[in-house]
């Protein structure tokens, strides 16, 4: 018997002889085998452990005291912080009697709700605004301006703070400050609003800055301490002028003057380019002083800063060169005497340069254009377009829309198609380069020349001087005057 089951397989290769009587007793087997392994399977219930400490107030208290959490989840780490069985709720929290803050005037922002949004009562700002705008318009206030407040007791629970003092800085040369007066010094009510000025003492001599061009003329000014902003404008008038890649030398020495002005307080404040000049070999090569309304520059001699080269009549990529080529609507080779600009219909055309329009609507297979006659023989014409800006006989400047882009004409489609001519025959567009500048003449050029005689008056390194000296000390009688009786009450 025991030989018979030794020959008995009981757990046979199901891969094998699938389907037999051999096979299906090795599936029983393994069945048979899974059902007795999930019944022996253990429980799954959780295993609850006994706690480490009681868990009672006083233990969950001391817990607490001791964690390290951060504020921002509502942490209240430390003994101290911790409530014990000392500490008593309190119905009502005591508040402060006064409360110091500071107020930014925002971009696209009012003086009325930045004070509003300060926490500062209706009637306070409506005070406030008549006492500020009657030493200067609220307008005139810069965006960006701080301007450092103190609110006052509540006069009830709820009520809205009293304003005690107002102070910000309004001007340069102008300090404003607007206080309370004459309030109970136990509960801070009553009292009117009054307005102080303080005009603050101002040095305007213009600082001047020479130094040697170097390798980099940027890096030199900026080392010398030159503003940035005002050497990229240093370069852009400069560039304007001259060549500066060629025309200027590392041995050579620049000269700015700007504007500069220094407040008693401390403050400096610098300003526009008032001179931008080169000098070579201690002789001045170049000299451009800013002039008129406009804030042109002008050479030594009365002339403009110069323009140059040929502005773009707009504002897209060049579709076919000045030259022969097959007309792309006859069919055959001729002379293709202009320059084609591929761009929308719509697209403003500008002038390249100041001129008189000579010739302003439909020429021909030109389609509407519009001539125009620059001076000195030179003139240009602009084609095809779909509607004109300006009229025959009116004066353009340089970069002043003259028409816009369309297709009428023999055009295949949206271009501008654009001429230039020298004395009557037509020259490539892109071989020429010229210069646009005005000249000043009679009295104006000699208040210019003198102007700029007293502007190089100004030492090197002036702004660095003692303050004091150069303020002018006969306006200080009626600067106190003024100060006195700028003081008002709103009651």
């Amino acid at each position: 018997m025991s030989d018979r089951l030794a020959h008995i397989d009981l757990a046979p290769d199901l891969a094998e002889n699938i389907g037999s009587l051999h096979w299906f007793r090795g599936m029983l087997t393994m069945l048979g085998l899974g059902a007795l392994a999930l019944a022996l399977w253990p429980d799954m219930s959780t295993a609850s452990a006994s706690a480490a400490m009681p868990d009672t107030p006083d233990v969950h208290g001391e817990l607490r005291s001791q964690m390290i959490m951060p504020l921002a989840l509502g942490g209240d780490s430390g003994r101290r912080m911790g409530p014990t069985a000392f500490v008593k709720p309190l119905k009502s929290a005591p508040e402060r009697p006064q409360i110091e803050l500071m107020a930014t005037l925002a971009e696209d922002d009012s003086f009325s709700r930045m004070l509003r949004r300060a926490g500062v009562s209706a009637s306070d700002i409506g005070d406030v605004s008549a006492l500020v705008g009657g030493a200067m318009s609220l307008s005139e206030i810069e965006p960006g301006t701080q301007m450092d407040l103190i609110l006052g007791r509540r006069p009830a629970p709820g009520a809205a703070r009293p304003l005690d003092v107002l102070k910000f800085r309004a001007r340069f040369d102008l300090e404003l400050k607007v206080a309370r007066n004459g309030a109970d010094p136990e509960t801070g009510q009553g009292g009117s609003l009054s307005l102080v000025r303080n005009f603050i003492r101002v040095d305007d001599t213009p600082l001047r800055v020479r130094g040697e061009v170097g390798s980099s003329l940027y890096r030199s000014m900026r080392a010398a301490g030159v503003p940035a902003s005002v050497v990229q404008e240093y370069l852009r008038t400069l560039d304007n002028q001259i060549d500066l890649d060629r025309e200027v030398r590392e041995s050579d020495t620049f000269d700015i003057i700007l504007s500069y002005r220094r407040a008693e307080t401390g403050e400096r404040q610098a300003g526009k380019l008032l001179y931008a000049g080169v000098d070579r070999d201690g002789k001045p090569r170049t000299q451009l002083m800013r002039w008129g309304e406009k804030g042109q520059f002008f050479e030594a001699s009365g002339v403009g800063e110069q323009r140059r080269g040929l502005i773009q009549p707009v504002n897209g990529p060049i579709s076919s060169r000045y030259g022969m080529r097959r007309h792309p609507i006859l069919g055959y080779r001729r002379m293709h005497a202009g320059q084609d600009y591929r761009a929308r219909s719509g697209t403003p055309i500008v002038a390249v340069s100041d001129g008189r329009v000579v010739g302003a609507g439909r020429m021909g297979g030109c389609g509407i254009a519009v001539r125009v006659n620059h001076g000195g023989g030179l003139e240009t014409r602009s084609c095809h377009m779909s509607r004109m800006a300006v009229r025959r006989g009116e004066q353009v400047r340089r970069g002043q829309v003259i028409g816009y882009v369309g297709s009428t004409g023999l055009s295949t489609g949206p271009h501008l198609h654009f001429e230039m001519y020298r004395n009557g025959r037509a020259v490539n567009p892109a071989s020429v380069r010229y210069v646009t500048r005005a000249a000043l003449s009679g009295v104006e050029l000699l208040k210019f020349k003198e102007q700029l005689t007293t502007l190089k008056l100004v030492e090197p390194g002036a702004a660095l001087e003692d303050l004091t000296p150069k303020v002018e000390q006969v306006e200080e009688p009626a600067r106190e005057i003024e100060k006195i009786n700028s003081t008002k009450r709103v009651d």
